[in-house]
Formats: C-alpha cells, sequence, structure tokens
C-alpha cells in the first residue's frame, strides 16, 4: 500500500526556506531548492509564493525572531551591556548568513540614529547602564548606541572574513572600545544631560 502524500504547508515551506537561508544565504532560498527539500514538486510551493520577494520577508522576519531569542539566551544577567555585546560577535560566528539577513533588513521610517536606536534596542539596557554606571539615561543611551553600532560593523567583518579572525581578538578589541566609550561617558555626564535631545 502507497504511503500518502505529506500535506506541503505554508508554514513548512517558510520553515525550509529559513533552514536553506541559515546554511548558505537568502541567495539559496529558491523555489527548486525549497522542493527539492520538501520532497515535492514546485506547484506546492508557488501556491503558496506567488512571490519571492514574500517568502524572503517571511524568512526574515523569522531570523529576527531567532536572533532576538538567541541574544537572550546568551546573556548574562550580571553584566547584560557587555554579555549582549559578546553574544553579537559569538551570534556572527555561530550563524553568519543570519546575521546578513538581520543586518540587511530594510528598515522604515528611519531618519535619525535615533529613530534607529529607539527601532532596534532594548529600552531596558539603557536603563540598566544608567543604573549599573551611575550615568543619565541619556548619557547610557548615547553609550548604548556607540556599542551596538560598534559592535555590528565588528560582528560584520568577522562574519565575512575568510578563513576567519580569532574570536578572542574580536573581544579584546570590542573591550578595548567599551573601555574608551565608558570613560568617555563618565566623563560628559554633565554634556549627556543637556543633550539628551539628541537621543
Amino acid at each position: 500500500m502507497a504511503m500518502p502524500k505529506q500535506r506541503i504547508t505554508k508554514d513548512m515551506v517558510v520553515e525550509v526556506a529559513f533552514e536553506i537561508a541559515r546554511r548558505s544565504g537568502m541567495e539559496g532560498v529558491m523555489v527548486k531548492n525549497i522542493a527539492r527539500e520538501l520532497g515535492c514538486s514546485v506547484q506546492p510551493i508557488y501556491s503558496y509564493c506567488t512571490n519571492m520577494e514574500g517568502l524572503r520577508e517571511a524568512v526574515g522576519h523569522k531570523a529576527r525572531s531567532f536572533i532576538g531569542a538567541y541574544l537572550a539566551s546568551h546573556i548574562d544577567k550580571r553584566d547584560p551591556f557587555r554579555s549582549t555585546g559578546r553574544a553579537y560577535i559569538q551570534l556572527a560566528q555561530e550563524e553568519p548568513h543570519l546575521l546578513k539577513i538581520f543586518l540587511m533588513q530594510e528598515r522604515k521610517n528611519i531618519t535619525s540614529l535615533k529613530d534607529l536606536y529607539e527601532a532596534e534596542a532594548d529600552p531596558q539596557m539603557a536603563q540598566a547602564v544608567a543604573q549599573a554606571l551611575d550615568l543619565s539615561v541619556a548619557c547610557a543611551r548615547q553609550l548604548h548606541l556607540h556599542m551596538l553600532i560598534y559592535t555590528i560593523g565588528l560582528g560584520t567583518v568577522f562574519s565575512v572574513s575568510s578563513p576567519g579572525i580569532p574570536i578572542d581578538e574580536i573581544f579584546s578589541q570590542q573591550d578595548q572600545a567599551y573601555q574608551i566609550f565608558m570613560n568617555d561617558a563618565l566623563r560628559k555626564k554633565g554634556p549627556c544631560n543637556e543633550n539628551s535631545s539628541n537621543l
């Protein structure tokens, strides 16, 4: 007796597309590759994906959720600020394709670094940094933004380097930047308060 054919669902298509993107990047997300993974013809894929842009957008959302969960599970609650930065670098090492997908997603309605910070950053982080370092929230937000920009830049370089930069070298560079940015924030406590409208 023949086994009944597996019913292909939209969730299955998105999940397989995500796994392909995770292994080989978004450029590998093609109908024929998804069909091969699912063991079906291309027809069920086309019935759910009228255009590849919509499928890639769904993969992008899934990548963003994955990264959020990854970072949350790698943060040391005793040192959330620095451990978040290290988690980004570990992510770049372990999931370089997902990091690239996340970074290359279009950010709509962003007209300033303040907009970007508010859209991307965990608002609790600035509060935690302010409390831990005895800074104003405005100074803490500025420090956090500096480290986010620097860390994402390092993570990008790390994820595209071949055969690869030792992760300890990346962590060392990140720690140096943290000290420089933190010392600057501590030195300029007053000006941060005065210029809080900038961020």
